[in-house]
This record gives C-alpha cells, structure tokens and sequence, in this order.
C-alpha cells in the first residue's frame, strides 16, 4: 500500500505537498506557507521502516536538493511543526544522515519569531521567511485567539531541538507555555479550546479531546515518557486532566458504549470526532504509569473507547468510521448529519488499534485493523493512489481527490506496526508524535550531562 500511494505521488505529483489522484495532479494548500514537499518529509520515516529503500534515497534526495525553508507564505505552526520538523527529527534518529538534522534545526529556528507575544503563547501562524511574524490568524470565533491543541503540541519536538542544538531556547519555550498553562484557572479542571495569545485568557468554554483540543493532552503523557519518565510536571498535568475529563466528558450511551462528549460551556456535546479516538491509545499508554489501583481502570476505559470507535467504523456499509459520530436523538456511534459523513483517510482509530495490540496483545485488535486495511482498498483505492471518500454510508462511493500526507506518515505506519513484532520501534524507546514520527526517549543522564549523549541512530 505504502508502495502503491508512494509510486503515484511520484508520478504525478512529486515535489508538491500532496497527490490529488482523481485529477492526477499536486495540491500545494496554504497550510505549510509554501514550503513543499510535504508528503515526502512526512514518507522518509515510514519509507525507511518499512525497509523502501530506494525510495527512502529518492526521498532523502529532494530533501538535500530541494527543500526550501525560505518561504515567504502564512504557515501554520502547528502543521509545520508536527510534519516537517518531526518528520526532519524522526529521519536523523533514525538513519544518522546530518542532512536532515541541518534542514531541522534551520527550521527550528525560522519558527521562534512567532513566540514574540505579550504572554509567549504563540501565534497559530508564522511566516517562515522575513520577519517571521504574520497578522492575526484569521476566520471564525477562534480568529485572534491561539488554540490549545497547536500551542500544545510542540513540546516533543522542541525538547528535541534543544538536544540536538545544544540551545535550551526551544525547551524555554515550550516550558513557558505550560508555566502560563499552570496559572491559569480551569473550569472544572478542564481546559478550553482558545487562549488570547496577548491577554493570556481563555477565549471560551469549549472543551474537546477532538479537533482543537486533542494532542495537548497526548503531549503531556509523552512528555513524560520521553524524558525517560523524569518529566514530573507533565505527568501531573496529564493525571490531572484526565481525571476531569473522566468526571465531566465521559459517557455511556443508551446502548452501553463509552464516548467522550465535547463541553460548551457546561453543557455537554454527545458527539465525538474521528480526531477523538486516539484517545483509546493515549489512555492505555498512560495507565501503568499513574497510580496502580488505577491501573486496571485506565486499561479498560482505553479498550473501551477504541471498542466505541471500532463500532463507528462497524456501523456503516463501507466499514470506514465518518469524521463526527453522534449519541443523541437516537443516533448510537452514527453520523446522522450528511456534512459530518467523510473520512479523509484519517489514521486514530488504527492508532488506537496499535497502542491496545502493543499492551495487550488481544488479537481482535489485528482483526479490527485488518478489516480497516480491507475497507480502505476497496473503497479509496483508486487506479492513481488513495484518496478520502465524501459519505462513509453511501453506497456509491465518491472520492475526495485528495491523498493527504498523514496517510503516509500514520495510517500506513500504525496499520504496519500492528502487524508487526514488539521490537520495531519498542514504546519503552520511542515516543511518536501526534504526526506517527517516532523521537527516541532522553535517558534521564542525557538532560543533566549533555556533552554525553547517546547515539540513537542505526
């Protein structure tokens, strides 16, 4: 599969960020503020895992040759983060080639001008080239305001920066953010969605472990185990979290399946988004690390969860889970609404499937992934590549045109790794992004005597 997707991005849309294969041409998008390429930065870990190696060199190549961090467009920080910086990360761990830590750490640096606010939480945009601060990031309720799912996930991949650099600015950074993250009130111990980057207030109440709001909390217990479980801050912060979370958002629906609801203000959401069930993972890595009479419980509501988003997928013709499924007005695990029916080839459930194989070692967790592998041939594999479909419950099956980079970077990856043995890329070594880029741990010698690091690569 991973061949298949590679093969027809290079055929007709090298060089670009992403492989429309239904017009069998590139999409540029204006998320990555001109920076291109991004579906082979987001490919060289997954190319080189798999063992691709030609196309691993091909890949590793335009990067050398072509990859332009010079680019005068609005990025977003936080896509730019997550993909090129953690894909560049990932590729140095893992093969040693200085190309990659040189294009990193150029990156690195082009992204700190969009720290300079009044409270250093970050603009969600930043303009790569020049001076590096763009004008409010614009549209919508959330327009001025910084979101804590892109101001929270930077943590893993600028605690790595610092390492590689020996320049504690990017961990300063990070570390600021959650300074003013720990000052602030919380509603009901939860945290909200926005943040006003220069009055340091929460915008609204809304509250979301989906879109919005989902990989802060990921970034928290990684955090720790990427120090080497050393990271005492974040480990409390994230037991702390998920106790709320689990005191206000999580449910059981009529038919007894466990979901996490959204929050506005008090009152509850009964919907959860695709983006919400890497949540079942996140737990059941989080559970034999808190204290152990919750052990058992953590592990059950993670299965449970990734039991629930199984069933999203389950409960339609296609066998693919749609973007948004609700629990209200009747609707168990479905997707009643018709703009809420599309799955863009989206990688959390597998990701959920991976994680719960790895600590449990059920083999319906292989089965699950097995029939998602089975629905995205049939249904989104096309002649020229793979691509998201618009209505998981139609039975005519119309194509999105679109094979997104994360494609490459999680679904395949995770769908791989499950299947695979325990020891390619053991959890007690790496931490993956919210991306799928896998960064080694820092043992907890690293941090304090720093001239003597280990050597990660192979």
């Amino acid at each position: 599969m991973m061949k298949f997707a590679w093969d027809n991005y290079k055929r007709y849309a090298w060089g670009e960020n992403e492989l429309r294969p239904l017009s069998r041409n590139g999409n540029d998008g204006r998320t990555f503020g001109g920076l291109r390429g991004a579906s082979i930065v987001d490919s060289l870990d997954t190319l080189y895992i798999m063992g691709l190696g030609e196309e691993y060199q091909e890949a590793k190549e335009w990067v050398e040759n072509n990859l332009n961090l010079n680019v005068g467009g609005e990025a977003s920080l936080f896509e730019v983060n997550i993909r090129y910086v953690g894909g560049l990360l990932s590729a140095y761990y893992l093969t040693g080639e200085e190309v990659f830590k040189r294009k990193v750490v150029e990156l690195g640096r082009n992204l700190l001008p969009a720290f300079n606010t009044p409270t250093g939480i970050p603009h969600g945009v930043v303009i790569l080239a020049g001076s590096g601060l763009s004008d409010w990031s614009s549209g919508g309720d959330l327009g001025r305001s910084s979101v804590l799912a892109e101001f929270g996930t930077l943590h893993l991949e600028f605690v790595h920066l610092s390492e590689l650099t020996n320049d504690s600015i990017y961990t300063e950074k990070v570390m600021n953010i959650r300074k003013h993250l720990n000052q602030l009130d919380k509603p009901r111990g939860l945290y909200p969605n926005a943040l006003n980057p220069v009055s340091g207030n929460w915008e609204q109440h809304y509250v979301s472990i989906g879109a919005l709001g989902d990989s802060f909390y990921e970034y928290l217990i990684k955090s720790y185990l990427m120090s080497d479980r050393t990271d005492e801050v974040a480990k409390r912060m994230y037991y702390a979290a998920l106790e709320a979370i689990e005191n206000n958002l999580v449910q059981r629906s009529p038919g007894g399946l466990i979901y996490v609801a959204e929050w506005r203000g008090g009152i509850l959401d009964h919907r959860m988004g695709h983006l919400a069930c890497f949540s079942g993972g996140m737990i059941g890595i989080g559970a034999e690390h808190g204290s152990p009479e919750t052990r058992q419980h953590q592990l059950d509501l993670a299965a449970n969860i990734t039991h629930t988003c199984h069933e999203s997928y389950r409960r339609t013709p296609t066998k693919l889970g749609p973007e948004v499924f609700r629990f209200d007005d009747g609707a168990e695990a479905t997707a009643p609404r018709v703009n809420e029916r599309h799955y863009i080839l989206r990688p959390e459930v597998v990701e959920s499937y991976m994680y719960m194989w790895r600590l449990t070692h059920d083999p319906k967790y292989r089965e699950w992934g097995w029939e998602a592998l089975e629905a995205l041939e049939r249904h989104c594999r096309l002649a020229t590549g793979y691509s998201g479909i618009i209505d998981v419950y139609g039975h005519i099956i119309q194509h999105d045109n679109l094979q997104q980079s994360f494609f490459l970077a999680e679904t395949l990856k995770y769908l791989y790794l499950l299947f695979s043995d325990d020891d390619l890329l053991p959890l007690k070594d790496w931490v993956f992004n919210t991306e799928a880029h896998p960064l080694p741990v820092i043992p907890r010698n690293c941090s304090q005597e720093r001239g003597h690091r280990p050597n990660w690569t192979h």
